[in-house]
């Protein structure tokens, strides 16, 4: 079984109150367009958030209501998310990226992307993604945030590298980046070390402060890169 599809109740709601319509009306529909057997206390359990549409349901959902699938989706973050906001089936997103359906089924359902560098650029490109938005896809936000931490904590020379492997943006600004961060880290511990011997109260403000910074590193990366974040 495959996860339900991030679904936007309310968004649905308000698209179907928008064409005048009732829940009645869009079972019909679905019915009538699409040959869904689906009855009105389901089209209002979607709208209450109680359950989820299937793909195939969120598809003819989103052509009774006129809209796209992306439109009755909330901000997609895996591979399948992606897929089905696009309305790109299995078979053919595999195929605009030169990969088996079997090989791509197999990334899709593990949550983790294994393309080569032509692979993810075409990934990049049928899907839209951002940067961020390709890290989050690959699986990889925890072990570029790990690295992240390792380079404002240590040296960040020593992360350039792997970092480079996981974020698709040009080395030398990369360097530019890991070196900012690791500076402003840097002198918020300067601070700490700075006031510990004569204010106690404000070196625990200040430590507070150095494990904030840690815990977002991730989103100061990506605002220090100047990229959106994965959810947009």
């Amino acid at each position: 079984m495959h996860p339900s599809p991030p679904f936007n109740a309310p968004a649905a709601r308000r698209l179907r109150e928008a064409l005048g319509m009732l829940p009645g009306h869009v079972a019909y529909g679905l019915g009538a367009q699409y040959g869904l057997r689906v009855s009105t206390g389901t089209v209002i359990a979607w709208e209450r958030g109680l359950a989820s549409p299937t793909d195939y349901e969120l598809t003819a959902l989103a052509g009774v209501l006129w809209c796209s699938p992306a439109e009755l989706l909330t901000a997609a973050r895996t591979l399948r998310e992606h897929r089905v906001a696009r309305e790109l089936a299995v078979e053919e997103l595999a195929r605009l990226l030169g990969l088996t359906t079997s090989a791509y089924l197999r990334m899709e359902e593990s949550g983790r992307w294994r393309g080569n560098e032509r692979q993810s650029a075409a990934l990049a490109e049928v899907l839209g993604l951002t940067p961020a938005g390709f890290v989050t896809v690959s699986g990889r936000d925890e072990e570029l945030a790990e690295l992240l931490r390792g380079a404002v904590t240590t040296r960040w020379q020593a992360q350039l590298r792997p970092v480079a492997k996981l974020v698709p943006l040009e080395r030398g600004f990369l360097q530019d980046v890991l070196e900012q961060l690791h500076t402003d880290y840097q002198a918020l511990m300067v601070s700490t070390l700075s006031w510990s011997s004569t204010g106690t109260e404000r070196a625990g403000t200040t430590g507070d402060e150095g494990r904030v910074f840690l815990a977002e590193i991730l989103e100061r990366f990506w605002r220090a890169a100047g990229v959106p974040g994965p959810d947009g």
